[in-house]
Formats: C-alpha cells, sequence, structure tokens
C-alpha cells in the first residue's frame, strides 16, 4: 500500500486553514491541523477530512507562544508515530494568523508585538523547530497576503509582517535547498470568512468596496485558495520554488 503524505497546517480547523486541509484529503494528503482554542471546530474539521477519505489529527498550539513549541513538537512526533506509524512529514503550511484594522498613529506596542509574534516571530521559529521532522524533498508554503504588495490604509503593522514572511520564505528555499525542500508564499487578496471579525464577509459596504477593486468582481472565498495551495503541494509543482503567488483574482492591478 502506497503511503500517502501528510502535511502540517497550522490554524487548520477553520477559514483558509480548513478548506486547503479538505483539498488536500481529496488529493491523498493526510493531515495534522492545530486549533488555537476551539477543540469543537478542529474535531468537526477531523470529521470533514475523514468523510473526503483523509486521516487526520489535531493538536492545541498558540502558534505566538514560541515558548511552547518544544512541547508542541513532542506532542507532534507522538501523534505521527500512533496515528501513522511515522515521524516525519512531507508538508508545513504556516497559514495561521489573525488581523488588525487600524491606522498607523492608533496602532498599540501591544497590538503590534502581538501580531509579530504570531505571523513573524511564530513563524520562523516554529518552522525552525519543525525542520528535523521535514522530509527531505518536502514542501513549505507561507501563508502571506496581498497586503504586502498593495496598501491600504489600517494595514500596516500587518502587511510588515507579511513581508518579513515573503523575505523569510525565500531565505528558506536558498538554505534548504540541499534537502530538495521548496519553500513558496501564498498570498491571498481578501476573503470572505471569518478572518478579522468577518467584516470582508459580513460588511456589504466592504464586499462591494473589494469587489470593485478586483478584476474578476467579486471577493475571494475560501475555495478559491485551499485548492490552489493543495495543487501547489502536488508533483505537478515541484519546480516552483522561492516564489511569491498573489491568489486575488487581480486586486488592484
Amino acid at each position: 500500500m502506497t503511503t500517502r503524505p501528510i502535511a502540517l497546517i497550522t490554524g487548520g480547523s477553520r477559514g483558509l486553514g480548513r478548506n486547503t486541509a479538505l483539498n488536500l484529503a481529496r488529493k491523498g494528503v493526510d493531515v495534522v491541523l492545530t486549533y488555537r482554542s476551539r477543540a469543537d471546530e478542529a474535531k468537526a474539521a477531523i470529521a470533514e477530512i475523514e468523510a473526503a477519505g483523509g486521516r487526520a489529527a489535531a493538536i492545541e498550539l498558540d502558534t505566538g507562544a514560541v515558548a511552547s513549541f518544544p512541547a508542541f513538537v513532542e506532542a507532534l512526533k507522538k501523534t505521527l508515530k500512533e496515528t501513522w506509524r511515522r515521524d516525519r512529514l512531507d508538508y508545513l503550511v504556516n497559514n495561521a494568523g489573525t488581523g488588525l484594522r487600524k491606522m498607523i498613529a492608533e496602532t498599540t506596542e501591544e497590538e503590534f508585538d502581538r501580531l509579530m509574534n504570531i505571523h513573524l516571530k511564530g513563524v520562523f521559529f516554529l518552522t525552525q523547530a519543525l525542520l528535523p521532522l521535514i522530509e527531505d524533498g518536502g514542501r513549505i508554503v507561507n501563508v502571506s497576503s496581498g497586503l504586502a504588495r498593495f496598501s491600504v490604509p489600517g494595514a500596516a503593522a500587518y502587511a510588515m509582517m507579511k513581508g518579513g514572511v515573503e523575505v523569510f520564505t525565500r531565505y528558506l528555499a536558498k538554505e534548504l535547498a540541499a534537502r530538495r525542500i521548496t519553500a513558496n508564499t501564498v498570498a491571498p487578496g481578501a476573503i470572505a470568512t471569518d478572518f478579522n471579525g468577518g467584516h470582508v464577509r459580513d460588511d456589504a459596504e466592504i464586499n462591494r468596496v473589494v469587489a470593485d477593486m478586483t478584476a474578476l468582481g467579486r471577493a475571494g472565498v475560501a475555495d478559491d485558495i485551499g485548492p490552489m495551495i493543495a495543487s501547489l503541494l502536488s508533483e505537478d509543482n515541484r519546480w516552483v520554488n522561492a516564489q511569491r503567488i498573489e491568489v486575488s483574482g487581480g486586486m488592484n492591478i
């Protein structure tokens, strides 16, 4: 029997992470997902993945708490051994995150640090901690944002972190080349999910503004992003490396 690849998706219990997990399961990839606090959402995501033909497990993780990473790695090793009888992953998707809509003049140091810990410091050190567990020839995808390319007032701090992630991704591709591990960034545009309070999904005026600035004439949805990430991790895209791929329907072009 052929061994199915395994992907770790941070923030995989909801939104883009959950959609990515489902699309990977449909392509024959099993999933370990992390969740921040909602064990019920993680359980529901696992049920969906299993219904799609995959195997899944969930582990609680605060991606902004670097001190917790050693314990998380040990929990991950245990999960891999007990569920798959393996000790390594094939893919890592750094997806977990939170948003902030505040002008530069109003952003507090505490808010800035929270974004930095989750989106930049956490991504760096979690990836570092997981490198020994990623198979040679594996893949890493870091989720960025269209806001790292174009500017929308109120997104400065968040976009700064995503810009840093994009630089980090290129360095990963360079430094991990000897292990044949690829690293790419996927940068979604505005997506109608519960992210950042669900404002793109729930505020009709914001949704209209997003649609007007998008070439394809609407805001994105989770199912515009998950299949793309799943495709990027497939063998068909084995030669894509160190790239920033924006999936925005053509925002601000």
